[in-house]
Parts: C-alpha cells; sequence; structure tokens
C-alpha cells in the first residue's frame, strides 16, 4: 500500500500529509488504529464468555443494549502479558459499524491517546504484506521526550479492518 493508499484508508483525503490513530498498549507494546475505525472507548465491564468460542474471543457485553463481541487482540496477535496484568484497567476499543458486520469491540490495556501523525513518520519497510497475510499497516515513529532529550518511539499500526474480517472466514 503506498501513502496515498495510506491516507485514503485512514479516512483522510489525499491533499492531506497526516493520517490520525488511537494508539494504545497492550502488554508492553504500543499499536495504533484508525481514528476513524473507533466509534467509542469504554471501561471495561462483565464480560459474558461465549462456550466453544475460539480462544481470540473474550466473550461478549451489554453496550447500552447492544450486544458486542469483545476479541482479545492479546490472543490474535499472541502478545505476552504485561508484568502487572490487573483486570481492572482494561479498557474497551469498540469499532465503527463500517469494520464489521457484528458489533465489535478489542480489549486494551490502557488507551494513551489520539495521535496526528505525518505520513513521512511511517515506515512501511516493516510492514506485512497483503499476501502474507499481514495486519500490519506501518511502524508509526512517534518524537516522545523533552526538549534535548527527544528520542524516537515505535508505535504498531494495525489494520483491524483486515484483522477482523480475516478473523470471521
Amino acid at each position: 500500500m503506498e501513502i496515498a493508499e495510506l491516507k485514503t484508508h485512514a479516512g483522510n483525503n489525499e491533499q492531506e500529509d497526516e493520517i490520525q490513530v488511537v494508539e494504545f498498549i497492550i502488554g508492553e507494546d504500543k499499536f495504533a488504529v484508525n481514528l476513524f475505525d473507533v466509534r467509542e472507548i469504554v471501561e471495561a465491564s462483565k464480560i459474558t464468555p461465549l462456550p466453544h468460542a475460539p480462544s481470540h474471543i473474550r466473550g461478549i457485553i451489554d453496550l447500552r443494549g447492544e450486544i458486542t463481541t469483545i476479541i482479545d487482540l492479546r490472543q490474535l496477535l499472541m502478545i505476552s502479558a504485561a508484568r502487572d496484568a490487573s483486570t481492572a484497567d482494561l479498557r474497551f476499543i469498540v469499532m465503527d459499524d463500517t469494520v464489521s458486520s457484528q458489533k465489535t469491540g478489542i480489549v486494551v490495556d490502557e488507551v494513551t491517546s489520539v495521535l496526528t501523525v505525518p505520513v513521512t513518520d511511517i515506515d512501511q519497510a516493516a510492514r506485512g504484506g497483503s499476501e502474507e497475510g499481514g495486519h500490519i499497516l506501518g511502524i508509526i515513529k512517534k518524537e516522545v521526550g523533552e526538549r534535548g532529550e527527544s528520542r524516537k518511539e515505535l508505535v504498531i499500526w494495525i489494520d483491524v479492518r483486515k484483522l477482523i474480517s480475516d478473523m470471521n472466514q
């Protein structure tokens, strides 16, 4: 996917040189999904497990009268748990209705921010190609730290639409 396609994929028109993503943490790693793929972020509530569901399906919740399937990205992406894996601080990122045919949310450890990222700060060399079944759109190089002591942090930009689509097949 080229830069122009990335911007279109991120919901921006081609005249802009930036994308917007929601950044979150799973385990000790930082990830991001397109802002326009997110409907809302809610605090974790009781999840009702589904019998005989795949291990990456945590279960379902009642979100204001709508049954929402909760996906565990940690299981799906095979990420090890953080050292202090407390379930009290978990959040659900509820995906937009255009992402999946059913109401879907993903469980994450923490939502950190909404980022506006210049496309020049996205490395596409490390992304998984669609022919390989990859679900990574690119690696975002985020500047962090104080003046004079700044460093780059890497954020993995996930193609959540493809991930959910492949999971449902």
